[in-house]
């Protein structure tokens, strides 16, 4: 039997709680510092902003966020998880019960159909494998792939795909959404529909949402404060 997410006591309001958080790269003499010394809380159905040039360390943090990489320092608390002290597997399952990510490039996996990719964030549930594709297939429905089931992402557009990636991000219902550039390989209409979609699983389910973006008009359209990074660090 796996162990247990550690799950910290409940902190009230605070989703995300990071305390001199630092990510460095290289070796310890010459290290390439992404992030140093943030410290920040993001509250429970907030929707904050992370703007900031190419560089900024904005995608760092929320690579962070996601318990895809490992701070070098510092305290990082998401939806009541102490990330860095989890293993692997511990953090494979947080990503499916806790967070859902939302990428520019999609990240989709090129051999498997558009409702083999929107299972995939249910096999850590333990559901049986018609219920995942019960589940799959409601996703994709919502958000207007119905008729694109069974299709691999190079038979898909880009908007069709990046609707795929939104699909399968919330097909958990995930407390937190982390989205990297969602809208970055779209065209204004096509983005406007793929924020929409988003935005409206966020009202639904009062969801926190962080939003990495260079886009202020984005930002203020869909998020209620700004956190601005310049060279790994908050800028007053």
């Amino acid at each position: 039997m796996s162990a247990p997410l550690p799950e910290l006591p409940d902190g009230g309001r605070c989703a995300i709680r990071a305390v001199d958080l630092t990510k460095s790269y290289g070796t310890a003499g010459s290290p390439v510092v992404a992030l140093h010394r943030v410290t920040l809380e993001i509250q429970r159905g907030e929707r904050v902003a992370l703007l900031g040039k190419s560089g900024s360390g904005k995608s760092t943090m929320l690579n962070l966020l996601g318990g895809l990489d490992h701070p070098t320092s510092g305290i990082l608390q998401v939806g009541g998880n102490d990330l860095p002290h989890m293993s692997s597997g511990q953090l494979a399952r947080f990503r499916s019960a806790t967070v859902g990510m939302i990428f520019q490039s999609f990240n989709l996996i090129a051999s498997r159909t558009a409702l083999q990719n929107v299972e995939l964030p249910m096999i850590f549930k333990g559901l049986t494998p018609q219920r995942r594709r019960v589940d799959a297939q409601a996703a994709l429905e919502a958000v207007g792939l119905g008729h694109r089931l069974h299709h691999l992402p190079a038979q898909l557009s880009g908007g069709e795909n990046q609707r795929v990636a939104v699909a399968r991000s919330l097909v958990n219902q995930p407390k937190i959404i982390l989205a990297d550039e969602p809208t970055g390989n779209l065209d204004s209409s096509t983005a406007r529909e793929v924020i929409d979609l988003i935005m409206q699983h966020v009202r639904q389910h009062g969801a926190t949402f962080i939003l990495v973006t260079h886009d202020e008009e984005l930002a203020a359209t869909c998020t209620n404060r700004v956190i601005r990074l310049k060279d790994g660090q908050i800028q007053a």
